[in-house]
């Protein structure tokens, strides 16, 4: 492959949002110009069906024949972009608190079928995390049990339910956030968790999910010193150790956005996106601020043209995201 056709699509690795209640004309001329390769969808993008489908048809439209992933997290409870039946369902808690595998995998049957007949291709669930600290106010609600058997159980069912309905699926937030007690929207949580505790608990459900399919791994800007001195979106120990040789995870790795606080000590947005991608990540997510957004991009295409990004990385990248998106276009999601 020449350095021109490996360059020709690093957008590929992007994955960001809008503000409003609908694309504007500068951001759909983007989506097509730097061959981004998805979009997250927000609440406000979300304002009923109609909008939803139109939105995204806009979306697909600008790419000229090429395939973008629509991306939405849908978690359940208060973490549901799309409001209203059935779209909307129960937060992963009520279903643990009662075990009601069946009842979710109804609720979630529903509101999975909604999704993907709008046009949405990902569902950024589910959380994979165990909720071990009363005060973590980021995840309350959004496990699915404080031991990792509970949650297996409906990670695997949430992967089960969205193949069978035609999305794809993401565990988050890996390598762990339910110890944490500090919201990393906000700043860096630290987590003191050593490697054969992590094994022998908050890795479970991950593999899980792994092993029943899940199409991405999510990370999260948390630091465990006792593995890396580096955050998770940084770290090569996590991505490649932990994720790939102990859990053997071979899917496309995205991080989480990276506008986040957490991710700030990485640097300028630019930054984040180079570090994290050079640890291991491929696909690189953005939140609904445009020009954070096209500065990255830019500071990420001179770094990958000046070298500071290995060829190798980006040609094991676009592999991983070039198997996904066969998925999607031949229709065998499963």
């Amino acid at each position: 492959m020449s350095k021109s056709d490996l360059f020709e699509k690093l957008g590929q690795f992007f994955m960001i949002g809008f503000k409003g209640k609908e694309p504007s004309p500068e951001f759909l001329e983007f989506l097509s110009e730097e061959k981004i390769g998805g979009v997250i969808l927000f609440e406000e993008n979300c304002a009923g069906y109609d909008v939803l489908k139109e939105n995204i048809n806009k979306i697909k439209a600008s790419y000229r024949g090429m395939t973008p992933l629509i991306a939405v997290d849908q978690e359940g409870g208060r973490v549901c972009r799309i409001k209203g039946m059935p779209a909307e369902y129960q937060a992963p808690s009520y279903y643990a608190s009662g075990n009601m595998l069946e009842k979710f995998e109804e609720d979630y049957a529903h509101s999975a079928l909604y999704m993907e007949s709008a046009g949405i291709s990902l569902n950024l669930a589910p959380v994979a995390d165990i909720f071990l600290d009363e005060d973590n106010d980021c995840l309350r609600g959004r496990c699915f049990g404080n031991t990792a058997e509970e949650v297996s159980a409906f990670v695997e069912k949430s992967v089960e339910v969205a193949h069978r309905s035609g999305l794809l699926c993401c565990l988050k937030h890996f390598p762990c956030l339910g110890s944490a007690d500090t919201d990393p929207h906000l700043a860096v949580p630290v987590v003191a968790i050593d490697e054969p505790t992590w094994l022998s608990r908050e890795m479970i459900p991950f593999m899980s999910g792994v092993e029943k399919g899940a199409d991405f791994v999510m990370t999260t800007h948390l630091l465990m010193p006792e593995i890396d001195d580096k955050i998770v979106t940084g770290s090569e120990i996590v991505i490649n150790k932990l994720l790939r040789e102990q859990i053997g995870f071979e899917g496309p790795v995205i991080t989480d956005a990276l506008d986040m606080e957490g991710a700030a000590e990485l640097g300028e947005p630019g930054e984040r996106a180079v570090k994290a991608f050079n640890a291991g990540h491929d696909i690189l997510l953005f939140g609904q601020d445009f020009e954070d957004t096209v500065e990255a991009f830019d500071h990420f295409v001179r770094a990958c043209r000046d070298g500071e990004i290995p060829e190798e990385r980006i040609v094991y990248a676009q592999q991983r995201i070039s198997g996904i998106k066969l998925k999607l276009d031949s229709n065998v999601i499963q």
